[in-house]
């Protein structure tokens, strides 16, 4: 991997980037500090980007009966099992700014298990892990574990579709070696 580059591919940016995708970094950087890795690996290709932001963007900030906290745990405990620094690196500076708790980002990186987590947040983490290790597996009475925790069909349907896209994302992530921008490490602690 190049210092310039997110990835270990050699698939640079497009240069320029089309005004509407410099516009959405702006605002990275504005809001952020930065653009994260991730979007710019995917900025070689214009149509792939707009694809995972607007994925992503529906998944992670849309209105959902899951706080923004809830699908960034998600985030990190799939991220955990799939072993992806790039998403544990990010989500889980992501948890620690939500939750203004650092141990707590520490602990769903480690193991979600340790933390002091309410029912309801054990049982949507429960059925991210088994969905992320044996998703054919998933029966009944997993869903209805959730409901009894309190969430509703599309509370469930969230929950499976963040923990199938941080899925797919760490398998791309690890596969090319994407790296996290430096900035993460030192957020929320």
């Amino acid at each position: 991997m190049t210092k310039d580059l997110p990835t270990a591919l050699d698939l640079p940016m497009v240069d320029p980037l089309p005004e509407r995708t410099q516009k959405y970094f702006d605002v990275c950087e504005e809001k952020l500090g930065m653009v994260p890795n991730v979007l710019k690996a995917h900025a070689f290709d214009s149509a792939k980007l707009d694809a995972f932001t607007g994925l992503y963007n529906e998944l992670m900030l849309a209105d959902s009966g899951l706080s923004k906290l809830e699908r960034e745990m998600i985030a990190v405990v799939v991220s955990s099992i799939n072993r992806c620094f790039y998403c544990l690196t990010a989500h889980g500076a992501a948890v620690r700014a939500l939750s203004g708790d650092p141990k707590l980002g520490e602990m769903l990186v480690m193991n979600w298990r340790v933390a002091d987590l309410n029912h309801r947040h054990r049982a949507m983490l429960h059925f991210a892990e088994k969905m992320t290790k044996s998703s054919a597996e998933i029966a009944e009475y997993d869903r209805e574990a959730l409901r009894d925790a309190g969430f509703s069909e599309r509370d469930i349907w969230d929950i499976v579709n963040v923990a199938a896209f941080f899925n797919m994302t760490n398998r791309v992530a690890s596969a090319t070696d994407m790296r996290p921008n430096d900035d993460y490490h030192a957020q929320a602690r």
